[in-house]
């Protein structure tokens, strides 16, 4: 027996999205291929440690190579400020975890919750928003009013903020409009790339 084999679905509603059901003979491994529903992915030649996530992390990021900071962490407040807050907390997730358990891992881990309350907002998911939002406050008053070009002490107002509108309203409707859509910004440094 043939290690792969390609026959045809037994049933005709399957004919149209199913045209091939694939058979590993030795394993009695069963695959359907729905040839139509999926982009064919045979120019995709990425290395094992390469995922499709890496690759959407690189696409996001691209504008912000070259620059004096990391292209991770400003690719953050480019998603974040675009309202891509799922965006923003995966781009910066990438630049938190080689560094878990260095001196900015709670930096980091801060912006990164900070993101996701604003993914749970979006969700209209109030209480695991306003819980995020007291540990993004936990993690982020660990270090100076000015860190890593960022004003925290700026971030933390804004935390309360979001915090005390969302116990204020007693968590029955959601702060969060595309009009008052946060944005974060860096402070520029002298002869800095930095936008």
């Amino acid at each position: 027996m043939a290690i792969w084999q390609v026959k045809r679905p037994a049933w005709p509603s399957c004919q149209a999205t199913c045209p091939a059901l694939v058979h590993r003979g030795h394993l009695g491994f069963t695959l359907f291929a729905i040839r139509r529903l999926l982009p064919p992915v045979h120019h995709l030649h990425y290395p094992d440690h390469v995922t499709e996530k890496n690759v959407k992390i690189a696409a996001l990021i691209e504008n912000c190579r070259g620059q004096d900071l990391d292209a991770h962490y400003l690719g953050f407040f480019e998603c974040f400020n675009r309202g891509l807050y799922f965006e923003a907390h995966e781009v910066l997730e990438q630049l938190w975890l080689p560094h878990r358990h260095g001196p900015k891992h709670s930096f980091y881990q801060g912006l990164i919750q900070l993101a996701g309350a604003f993914v749970h907002l979006k969700k209209n998911r109030l209480r695991p928003s306003a819980s995020l939002f007291k540990l993004a406050r936990a993690n982020l008053q660990k270090y100076p009013p000015i860190c890593e070009h960022l004003d925290v002490a700026a971030v933390m107002r804004l935390i309360e903020a979001w915090q005390s509108q969302l116990e204020t309203r007693q968590f029955a409707t959601n702060p969060l409009t595309p009009a008052n859509a946060p944005k974060l910004h860096l402070m520029p440094r002298k002869n800095s790339n930095l936008r």
